[in-house]
């Protein structure tokens, strides 16, 4: 868990922190109880590199191995 959070630090994840952040401090400002949860949720996401912020989104990230003319239907 500690390598999750100290290691492999992007761009994204630093905005899904601050974005995070921000919304969950206006909301507090503004009452608006649920905003709070919405962006403690965006920060989480971006502090333990989970959902999106870890690069697992369907950005096209993910390798596919070819796969061979034996595995491939006649």
């Amino acid at each position: 868990m500690k390598d999750r959070i100290l290691k492999n630090w992007t761009f994204v994840r630093g905005l899904y922190v601050l974005g995070g952040i921000m919304i969950a401090i206006n909301s507090y400002m503004d009452e608006q109880w649920f905003g709070i949860i919405f962006g403690t949720y965006f920060a989480a996401m971006g502090i333990f590199s989970f959902g999106c912020a870890s690069g697992n989104c369907a950005g096209g990230n993910c390798e596919v191995k070819p796969t061979s003319k034996e595995d491939k239907p006649s």
